[in-house]
């Protein structure tokens, strides 16, 4: 990975041009890489963390070299922690109103990014960490790692999403004791209850988020784009609504030459090469 960058002077990244201040950011083989650089903070969520993150998936998004994403953390404790508790402590009622719509709109931007977006979470995935992990298309975490929405605590509740995705994933009743009692889960509970796709050993978290990604990749990027959008709609819109729409991406993908080729190449008895057209 890049090395770490300046906390004060952020230098343009060779790979990508853009100058983040605690956000690394590179591209490999069609894959995004975000990873957040504080981990003197375990990687904490302050304003300008929140800027660089939109700013790195705003790129990813549109970069049509790059088919998926994968967002972690730097260090071996923390995936993100949380809020910066520093900068927190001083937001009047109007700030913090601000603050969360912002956490809010970078998380929209990561969940309807177009392309699957992977959280490897190498450690603490608490608060506004746990609250960007549901904003991933799917979460993968070590075993060491941990997830919680504690903000009850702090006299606050989830301000970053974590109201509404979280019985979304979970299911009402779990989602409101770990909201109400604020309390910390392990993986493998955090796994039980569906909050995370898979538990990994820690040295395969990387090379596991890499291989998923990699058989998203190998189909066709309309189509896998056409299947987020119905479904992150469809969980909001009634069943009727949601049949609607997916019939309606359904003849979108029907026109494109990747069905063409999709279709060919299987009675063919081939590989398929997919050209997002």
């Amino acid at each position: 990975m890049t090395s770490p960058l300046s906390a004060s002077t952020p230098e343009p990244s060779p790979a990508t041009g853009l100058s983040l201040q605690n956000v690394l950011y590179e591209k490999k083989d069609s894959i995004a890489y975000v990873t957040v650089n504080r981990p003197k903070v375990l990687n904490a969520l302050n304003t300008s963390t929140w800027a660089d993150l939109q700013t790195a998936f705003e790129d990813a998004k549109a970069d049509t070299s790059v088919r998926g994403v994968i967002l972690t953390g730097a260090g071996d404790k923390s995936f993100i922690a949380g809020a910066d508790i520093s900068e927190l402590a001083h937001l009047g009622a109007y700030e913090a109103e601000q603050s969360s719509r912002l956490g809010q709109r970078v998380l929209d931007l990561v969940e309807n990014l177009g392309k699957p977006v992977i959280a490897a979470i190498n450690g603490f995935a608490l608060g506004g960490g746990c609250e960007t992990a549901m904003a991933c298309t799917m979460r993968i975490a070590t075993e060491h790692a941990k997830f919680g929405q504690p903000e009850v605590k702090l006299g606050l509740l989830p301000g970053g999403g974590g109201t509404q995705r979280l019985p979304r994933l979970v299911g009402k009743g779990r989602a409101l004791q770990l909201i109400l009692t604020g309390e910390t889960i392990s993986a493998q509970e955090a796994y039980r209850m569906s909050l995370v796709n898979e538990v990994v050993a820690a040295d395969g978290l990387m090379e596991r988020a890499e291989a998923i990604l990699r058989q998203i990749v190998a189909n066709a990027p309309i189509a896998v784009k056409y299947s987020l959008d119905a479904v992150n709609k469809g969980l909001e819109a009634g069943q009727s609504d949601g049949l609607a729409l997916e019939a309606a991406y359904f003849g979108i993908c029907a026109a494109t030459e990747d069905k063409q080729e999709g279709t060919s190449a299987f009675l063919e008895k081939r590989a398929p090469h997919f050209r997002g057209h």
